[in-house]
């Protein structure tokens, strides 16, 4: 498929590697002067049971991983562990369940809408992914006093398919349409090394920059093979590929904190800084993201720390736009 806003991607992508990431650094230090690394932590307060059949995850019904299913985690818990994340530094609390989506008369939806109402108390960020949304689950959330929504779209339109089959590449889009409307802003991103192309990740950020308004925040996922799923032979991402598709993430969505996510462990401390030169300014912070393993928060401090990178606080926040709060569309470049 051609198009020209792939076609542009294409070339941007393309471009020798040196003259991609001073770019892509240049066009970080624009938009981000304040600099610093935002430190998210992620809690699974719904484990295993899923009914989906996303083929990377350990937590499906379909995959015999040995992954339990548990009962939804009680707020003691919860507020426990957000007060670890707040005093480590995170400034960002992300809550998740493996769920297919919101039933809004289900109770254990209302224990959600509770637990995110006392988590806000505290000052921190307060994010959730729980699956496909309606319109009136999601205003609910918003209410209840989430800031953002996590909805991954994983990967592009055509080779979504061969990841997913118990729902659509739509129904993601339709979600994160309930979500926008509510006020809530949008973190999306997607997973590399499924065994997509090249073209299926520019094809994947292609409809990231269709977004209106934009993502607030993009995670870069590279894939945690997990046994006995149906991607756990699948190599390593190759490291320069990861730093390439960070840096046009960077140049095409310049106000959206670009997250590097979920397999930071296959990653050397050097192939991080690389990534943070790049453009990457957010990580998951803690031992744990979901069922994969991350790595410490001692072992993060330290990387940090030697890079001359900063937390950032739960204020820091992109260099305003010249245009108003309306012309969203307008806060992202052409690309050239």
């Amino acid at each position: 498929m051609n198009s020209a806003s792939l076609n542009r991607l294409r070339k941007i992508y393309r471009q020798p590697f040196f003259d991609l990431i001073q770019r892509a650094r240049a066009v970080c230090r624009e938009h981000w002067k304040n600099g610093g690394v935002q430190l998210c932590t992620l809690l699974s307060i719904k484990t295993g049971g899923c009914s989906e059949d996303c083929a990377y995850c350990a937590q499906s019904v379909r995959h015999s991983t040995g992954v339990q299913r548990e009962k939804l985690i009680s707020v003691e818990a919860v507020m426990k562990a957000a007060r670890k994340a707040k005093t480590g530094g995170a400034s960002r609390f992300c809550m998740g369940a493996a769920w297919k989506g919101v039933r809004e008369d289900d109770p254990r939806f209302a224990s959600v809408l509770e637990i995110v109402r006392r988590v806000s108390v505290l000052g921190l960020e307060v994010c959730v992914t729980l699956g496909q949304l309606t319109g009136t689950a999601a205003r609910a959330l918003r209410k209840a006093g989430v800031t953002v929504y996590n909805h991954n779209i994983d990967t592009s339109p055509e080779f979504y398919p061969n990841i997913i089959t118990t729902h659509t590449f739509k129904d993601r889009l339709e979600t994160i349409r309930q979500v926008q409307k509510a006020g809530m802003s949008v973190c999306c991103g997607g997973i590399i090394g499924m065994g997509e192309s090249e073209e299926d990740r520019l094809r994947m950020l292609e409809a990231l920059t269709k977004f209106d308004p934009p993502p607030e925040s993009v995670p870069i996922n590279c894939l945690v093979p997990m046994p006995d799923t149906p991607l756990e032979k699948q190599p390593p991402v190759n490291v320069f590929e990861l730093v390439r598709l960070i840096a046009v993430t960077r140049i095409v969505l310049p106000r959206a904190r670009v997250r590097l996510s979920a397999g930071r462990t296959r990653l050397t401390r050097e192939a991080q800084a690389l990534c943070f030169f790049a453009g990457a300014n957010s990580i998951f912070y803690g031992d744990k993201l979901l069922t994969a393993k991350n790595p410490g928060p001692d072992e993060d401090l330290i990387l940090l720390r030697e890079l001359d990178l900063l937390p950032s606080s739960v204020t820091a926040r992109p260099v305003p736009s010249q245009f108003s709060a309306k012309s969203t569309r307008r806060d992202v470049p052409a690309i050239p």
